[in-house]
């Protein structure tokens, strides 16, 4: 394997990648997940209770029934934080929940409700140690990540902790970064700042999250296509923001419809068929990588 994080490492390749959930928690959930055909897993705590002895367990499990078909060490995790990036203050306050999900060893994490720059800026500088430099003095300030939980988390990822120490910063800010930030940019205050707020250096990825989107614009029901001009209007806007600071663009693909969000410049994809979504892709995308 050339990375810890294959997600990197397909995107490296302009290759998509397909996620799905886990399918259970704890030890069990991922011993069965470590063999996954997605290329990561979102594990979910914005909604589900915060336990981080479940979460490393899970991780754990993982790398008990590794390594994956592509060689690496486990699947990529990226964790969706239960905080909301709502303001500075909110993040900074709250920024025991980044280094305890750090610590169990996951891959990246992303931040719900990105209304506020500054709680993005506040979100990338706490996931990263202070000796990281990259981006500093040109939109962030030193990261705030102290010592103490990278024991566990190198020993997942099945590196040594001096090198975790290094290679634990967001890539593409970092070219040998091995963590993963992204954003939802789902209510109408994120989307009023979403453009100021991609430009914040550290990030990889975001989406415009449909379901919440819906529900701030006024259509709690359509979480799903067709939406309404409104929704279309700021998945666009989204969109043409991730492209404009080069991040990601997650959404939702089917096996009718991934060819299509490939071309349009889609790299994170929901793969709401699941496995056959991603099977076409790949094939459409001739991936050489295993699955």
């Amino acid at each position: 394997m050339a990375r810890v994080n294959r997600v990197i490492e397909l995107l490296e390749q302009d290759q998509p990648v397909y996620y799905t959930g886990p399918s259970g928690r704890g030890y069990e959930g991922g011993l069965k997940d470590a063999q996954t055909w997605a290329d990561y897993i979102a594990y979910e705590l914005e909604h589900h209770p915060f336990d981080m002895n479940e979460l490393h367990a899970y991780m754990t499990g993982l790398v008990a029934g590794g390594p994956t078909r592509s060689g690496h060490r486990t699947p990529t995790v990226i964790a969706t934080m239960p905080i909301d990036g709502m303001s500075e203050a909110v993040v900074r306050a709250n920024s025991w929940v980044i280094k305890q999900i750090l610590a169990t060893g996951v891959h990246g994490l992303l931040l719900c409700h990105a209304e506020d720059p500054g709680a993005v800026r506040a979100f990338v500088e706490h996931s990263r140690y202070p000796f990281n430099t990259n981006g500093i003095g040109k939109g962030l300030d030193d990261g705030r990540r102290g010592g103490g939980g990278q024991a566990i988390a190198a020993q997942i990822w099945g590196i040594p902790m001096r090198e975790y120490l290094d290679v634990a910063d967001p890539w593409p800010l970092n070219p040998k970064g091995e963590l993963l930030l992204g954003l939802k940019v789902e209510n109408k205050r994120a989307l009023s700042n979403c453009e100021t707020s991609l430009r914040v250096p550290g990030l990889a990825f975001a989406e415009w999250g449909p379901g919440d989107m819906g529900m701030s614009l006024g259509f709690p029901d359509n979480h799903d296509e067709p939406f309404p001009d409104e929704m279309t209007d700021a998945r666009a806007r989204v969109m043409a923001a991730c492209k404009a600071n080069n991040i990601f663009f997650l959404n939702s693909v089917y096996t009718h419809d991934v060819v299509e969000r490939i071309k349009e410049g889609v790299r994170f994809c929901a793969g709401r068929d699941g496995e056959a979504a991603a099977e076409v892709g790949r094939k459409h995308t001739k991936r050489s990588m295993s699955w």
